[in-house]
Parts: structure tokens; sequence; C-alpha cells
């Protein structure tokens, strides 16, 4: 008989150790949630259903070559994997989504909203991550600036303060790095969207 209040760390230690129906109840628990957030990106069913299967697969693979270790975690960790194969889908067909500029920082709207579900969290989390590797490709007066402005929530006067540089050379960085960060985003294809 299949234990459906088992926790998801229980069902994948059981299948860890050699218990192939604690993955099926694992499958059936959550397969509507990772489905309709695949779904909710690419529009295609059939689609969908490949990346859901190849979210799976690797589940299985990386489960059974013993390198889980996202304890107590299961859902946003398949969600990641799920969130990763889909954009791997949109780089192979060349058809991956622009990100679309509105305002001087909207590239940074993503990251201020905290009221998130879990797979807007995920994606947020690998948006944050994505970004600062970006970020630390800028020449370092950019980094600085845009740093001070964007995560430390300085003003320019007190950047320009900091720095010893005048307010209008403060802007004139924040400006170039935005900037480097558009080219960079556009020139890569990377998706900076939720």
């Amino acid at each position: 008989m299949k234990d459906y209040t088992l926790t998801d760390a229980v069902l994948v230690n059981n299948y860890i150790k050699g218990d192939e129906s604690a993955l099926s109840i694992l499958i059936e628990r959550h397969k509507q949630r990772i489905y309709s957030f695949i779904y909710s990106k690419v529009f295609d069913r059939d689609v969908s259903e490949d990346i859901f299967q190849d979210t799976f697969i690797k589940v299985i693979r990386t489960l059974k070559n013993g390198k889980y270790n996202e304890e107590g975690k299961f859902l946003p960790w398949v969600m990641r994997i799920a969130h990763n194969l889909v954009i791997d889908h949109f780089r192979k067909g060349n058809r991956m989504p622009k990100f679309e500029d509105n305002g001087e920082f909207s590239i940074f709207s993503v990251i201020s909203d905290g009221d998130l579900n879990a797979e807007r969290r995920i994606i947020k989390d690998q948006v944050e991550e994505d970004l600062r590797n970006l970020i630390q490709e800028l020449p370092d007066d950019q980094k600085e600036v845009l740093i001070m402005r964007m995560y430390r929530d300085m003003s320019f006067k007190e950047i320009s303060d900091k720095t010893g540089v005048s307010i209008n050379t403060a802007l004139g960085r924040m400006r170039y790095a935005l900037i480097n960060l558009r080219k960079v985003i556009e020139k890569n294809n990377i998706v900076l969207t939720n």
C-alpha cells in the first residue's frame, strides 16, 4: 500500500535505498505544479510533456548517482531543474524570450518583489544569481556605484561623498553600468524575467 503521508524527504530517502514506488508517489504528489509551471513558460502541451519527462529523468539520475543534497527541499529543487530545462529549450530553438527594459532600473524589479510563490521564488533566486554574475563583469567603478545604489539603497549624493566623485560622475557610472548590463543581456540572450 502506498503511503501518501510520508514527507518528500522520507520518500527521497526511500527511493535512494531502492524503493521504486517512492518516486511514483513523489511524481504523483507534485506533477500538477511542475507541469503547470513548465506549461506557463512554453505554452505547448507536447513540449511541456517532454520537458516534464526530462526533468524527472534528471531527478532520477541525480538521485541514483547519490548527488542529491537538497535536504527537505525536493520540490524547489525539481522546479529549478524544470526551469533550467525550459531555458535550455528556448536556447536550443534560439527563441529566448527577450528581456524587456521599460525603465532605468527595471532589471532590478524582479528582485524587489517580496510576495512570491515557490516557483517565482526559485526563478527570482536564479535571476539574482545571474545578475550578480553579470555585475561582476562590469568595470570596477561602474560595479561600485551600481552596488551602492541598487543593493545598499544609497542616494547619488551619498555615493558621491563615499567615492569622492561628483554626483554627475556617479550618475554617469550608473548609466553606463546599466547600458553595459543591457548589452550583455541582449548579446547572450539572457532571460531576466520571472
